[in-house]
């Protein structure tokens, strides 16, 4: 029965993308923001049908898709894209991150605090 399962789990994701490895775009990365803009899900497959329930709560990164939908994120880069190039869903850029603190201004700092002690 463990043989079947794991069979089974290798031949999914093929299943689920149509056989294809890599999305059509190249703009997804774990913390890119997925949001819907066309809420017509009738024509498509059952993934990409949880993904548009998922997102119509608002914004969700590909990390937490994917998490929710059991699947590899490369998997789920590919329904992505798909559900971009048909107009379902739009993609929103994660937060920036921080901007590296100035090292001058911390060794400032720093020997600030050691002239006071």
């Amino acid at each position: 029965m463990t043989r079947r399962r794991h069979e089974r789990a290798l031949v999914r994701p093929h299943v689920v993308t149509g056989g294809r490895a890599h999305p059509t775009r190249n703009i997804f990365d774990l913390v890119t923001l997925m949001i819907v803009v066309y809420d017509d899900a009738r024509d498509l497959s059952p993934e990409k049908r949880r993904v548009m329930e998922l997102c119509r709560g608002g914004a969700l990164s590909v990390a937490e898709i994917a998490a929710h939908l059991r699947l590899p994120v490369s998997v789920t880069k590919v329904l992505l894209s798909d559900l971009v190039d048909s107009g379902h869903i739009t993609t929103r850029a994660g937060a920036p991150q921080a901007e590296a603190p100035d090292h001058q201004l911390l060794q400032e700092v720093l020997d600030g605090l050691r002239a006071r002690l």
